[in-house]
């Protein structure tokens, strides 16, 4: 059963990630940098700052933290699994769509790009849906952008991106719930202190 899964994910790999041109080459290239996410992060903030004012000190602080907590948690899945990434494959490595031979590290179950983006995402929308839900379709396309890219650069199976995508929902929800319940803490304190 293993065996067809791990196979079922490398043809579909190959299928996604042999579909390639010089222009997407690029786009999907900088697609992980953060740098070319600037505006959005700061759009991130202002929304931040404008639904909680101060207690946004609150939301950054978690979010460093679930930024912590998915990419150890990743790194960690990564050296006890020990599954190739594509890229390092000896069975498929040479039929991999590499761009700016990169590679990443040798291993690759669960993508930290995935699970981190989706983390964040998901955290924002259960903390900003109420009142910015035209942000939630954003939030979605920018971490399915950045999962993608994954398979694209050929650097993760598309195994590992659905386990990421699942494991930072899992954590998103989970910061985003402890986060409202420590903002609700301070409101309450605000009021009767």
């Amino acid at each position: 059963m293993l065996d067809s899964l791990i196979q079922f994910d490398q043809t579909f790999f190959q299928a996604l990630n042999g579909v390639h041109n010089p222009f997407f080459d690029q786009i999907f290239w900088y697609a992980t940098k953060p740098i070319i996410w600037l505006p959005l992060y700061l759009i991130m903030l202002f929304l931040i700052i404008r639904e909680f004012r101060w207690k946004t000190i609150t939301i950054v602080i978690a979010v460093a933290l679930l930024i912590t907590a998915s990419d150890q948690l990743a790194n960690f899945s990564k050296y006890e699994t020990l599954r190739l990434r594509p890229s390092h494959e000896p069975e498929i490595e040479q039929q991999v769509h590499i761009v700016n031979d990169y590679r990443g590290g040798q291993y690759g179950f669960f993508s930290a790009h995935a699970s981190t983006n989706f983390a964040i995402a998901v955290f924002l929308i259960f903390l900003l849906h109420r009142r910015y839900r035209w942000f939630v379709p954003v939030l979605l396309i920018w971490a399915s952008i950045m999962a993608y890219s994954r398979i694209y650069l050929g650097v993760h199976y598309p195994g590992d991106i659905l386990a990421g995508v699942f494991i930072g929902i899992i954590l998103g929800s989970l910061f985003a719930w402890l986060t409202r319940l420590a903002v609700q803490y301070q409101s309450r304190c605000e009021q009767n202190c």
